[in-house]
């Protein structure tokens, strides 16, 4: 059984090195041995964190001579933020009516409180 497109891009996101590695890809491409500089660990670790971002759709490496560039690849992210805002919208409209039901409920509040003073 083969994962859909948006697990395969959320189980990319979970990692904090893949994320801060496509965050820098943001800026520009860039080279595995430049993705590799700000983090304490092997080329073998950064070479695997840069084929799962691949194999998610979320980086493209190219070859140019001997560099091969890494450059960030924008449309899974942007399905997974349309999935999202489906959710963020329902969460936004249920958050107004309780907004909405406090308020109402502060206003008859105040009501009791003003005609147990009369």
């Amino acid at each position: 059984m083969r994962p859909d497109s948006l697990t395969t891009t959320f189980a990319a996101l979970a990692d904090p090195t893949r994320r801060a590695i496509l965050a820098r890809l943001a800026s520009g491409e860039a080279s595995v041995t430049e993705l590799a500089q700000p983090f304490a660990i092997s080329m073998p670790a950064i070479s695997r964190h840069l084929k799962v971002l691949e194999h998610a759709g979320l980086i493209d490496r190219g070859r140019e001579a001997q560099w091969r560039p890494c450059r960030l690849q924008a449309q899974p992210l942007k399905e997974a933020a349309g999935w999202m805002e489906h959710y963020r919208r329902l969460w936004d409209q249920r958050l107004d009516r309780l907004d909405a039901f406090l308020k109402e409920m502060d206003k008859a509040e105040r009501r009791s409180r003003a005609r147990k003073r009369k």
